[in-house]
């Protein structure tokens, strides 16, 4: 279920070309989400759902509207209000210019020169909205990669510095969450993540194990039909977690643990206690408040 893709960089000079950029969704195993609070997880990229982004040279700078996510023409208004009731008021656009706005100021804040003409965006995507696989940063991340193509900017931009950069954009955005998805879909595969306070404070990013996928025992994906919006939830624990409140702290740390005893059981195959792990790691969010319940 897991994916990992080798990119093929295309240099800028080669402008004729097509850039296509593929990223896929994310599933949190365990230990989420204490990325926000210095824990621990492991995630792992799925290959089942993915964002497909493109990028072609062009006279202007166009970032193109989707026909369906970005939908501004309606046959009567109640198909513009069920529209807006199942897919929300926000599509992919502003997810590509938040990611060229990020990718430029980065660039610029670190005397990396882009040379190169303009081209044009546009995007596709089959992950199911709002069901916590991690579809609009599979759209940014896409986009960064078409970017550090285009611009032959790859080897200048570290890859444990692109989540950041995703995570950047998405913040422009008012998205509250943190770095872990972001580094499923940078890394690929199945991906052991510390986010230690002293690491983070020091280096602005967290560390980072890729581990091999043939440890996961065959796995299930079950999603939501409704879902939420994890954003406005993740803000809302966050919220009473900087109030220090001692649940939400106490509980951070718990699924963190988890993570950590989650890397050792899958290191000995004993699915059995991986199994009672992800049951914990549910059980603690579900006795959270119900509009908290990430």
């Amino acid at each position: 279920m897991s994916a990992r893709k080798k990119q093929k960089t295309v240099r800028a000079e080669e402008t004729s070309e097509i850039i296509e950029r593929k990223s896929y969704a994310r599933v949190g195993l365990l230990g989420n989400p204490s990325d926000v609070y210095f824990g621990h997880t492991i995630s792992f990229s799925l290959g089942n759902f993915w964002a497909t982004v493109q990028l072609q040279p062009s006279e202007d700078l166009v970032i193109q509207p989707h026909p369906t996510h970005d939908l501004v023409r309606f046959s009567s208004i109640d198909h513009l209000v069920n529209r807006l009731q199942n897919e929300g008021y926000y599509g992919g656009v502003r997810l590509l210019m938040a990611i060229c706005k990020v990718f430029h100021k980065y660039c610029h804040d670190n005397n990396i020169e882009l040379k190169g003409g303009n081209f044009t965006l546009s995007y596709d995507t089959n992950i199911p909205r709002q069901t916590g696989l991690s579809g609009s940063s599979a759209i940014v991340c896409a986009t960064l990669n078409c970017l550090l193509d285009f611009y032959n900017v790859r080897n200048l931009v570290k890859v444990e510095v692109r989540p950041n950069l995703i995570l950047s954009a998405e913040k422009e955005l008012g998205i509250v969450a943190g770095l872990q998805d972001r580094v499923a879909q940078v890394y690929g595969g199945l991906v052991y993540m510390d986010f230690s306070k002293e690491h983070m404070d020091k280096f602005g990013h967290g560390m980072y194990t890729p581990m091999d996928t043939r440890l996961l025992p065959p796995l299930h994906l079950v999603y939501a039909e409704n879902p939420s919006d994890s954003g406005k939830v993740h803000s809302d624990v966050r919220k009473r977690w900087l109030e220090g409140d001692e649940f939400i702290i106490s509980s951070m740390v718990e699924v963190a643990n988890l993570a950590l005893e989650g890397r050792a059981a899958l290191s000995d195959k004993n699915y059995t206690k991986f199994a009672e792990l992800m049951n914990r790691n549910f059980d603690i969010r579900s006795k959270l408040p119900s509009n908290m319940t990430c």
